[in-house]
């Protein structure tokens, strides 16, 4: 090898767009930029702009909004779980938890746990402990013979929540009796 041979690899370096060198070349004259004005210049953004009428993205009504708060539950119905059961992909002896059903493949892995829905028969006897249930799933549970263990609500701190709820007892009386449609004194000390 001499140093007049060395060169790169092939399709290691990408030769440059020559513009501007003749119209032969194809991307003579204008350089490829088509013809003059605002198009031909860099920097420019004409897309969603229509001429000075309501463009499109503002004439169209906004709808719904995303929950901040909003639960991500992976599902599970009664009758998908009797089927898991069936085909012996869960073990309805022992209690079955939100980890053994992810890695069963019964539910998809969630943020915030499982729910179960009533959906679907069940017959088999199985133990649950998972995050949500709806009452219809835990009778249809009970009814087969066995129990599901729901995760505890955090309780609400206090001062927190609606304004009705951080009244004193005092005013809240006064609150229902007003709403109830009864006169209530005022006391005068309590005006000044």
């Amino acid at each position: 090898m001499r140093l007049n041979e060395i060169r790169d690899n092939e399709g290691a370096a990408k030769a440059r767009k020559r513009v501007g060198r003749g119209i032969g070349s194809g991307t003579g004259k204008t350089s490829a930029k088509g013809q003059k004005g605002q198009k031909s210049r860099s920097g420019v953004s004409l897309l969603g702009f229509e001429g000075g009428q309501m463009p499109l993205y503002r004439r169209l009504p906004k709808r719904g909004f995303n929950n901040p708060f909003e639960k991500d539950f992976a599902e599970l119905t009664t009758g998908k779980l009797q089927k898991a059961i069936d085909a012996g992909r869960v073990d309805a002896k022992g209690t079955l938890t939100a980890a053994e059903l992810v890695a069963a493949g019964v539910v998809r892995k969630s943020k915030d746990g499982v729910r179960l829905l009533n959906k679907g028969e069940l017959s088999a006897k199985v133990t649950l402990d998972i995050a949500h249930a709806s009452k219809g799933a835990i009778a249809a549970i009970e009814k087969a013979g066995g129990s599901v263990t729901v995760a505890e609500k955090k309780a609400r701190p206090e001062g927190k929540g609606r304004k009705r709820d951080r009244l004193s007892a005092e005013r809240k009386a006064r609150y229902e009796a007003a709403r109830a449609g009864e006169i209530v004194s005022v006391d005068p000390e309590e005006e000044e």
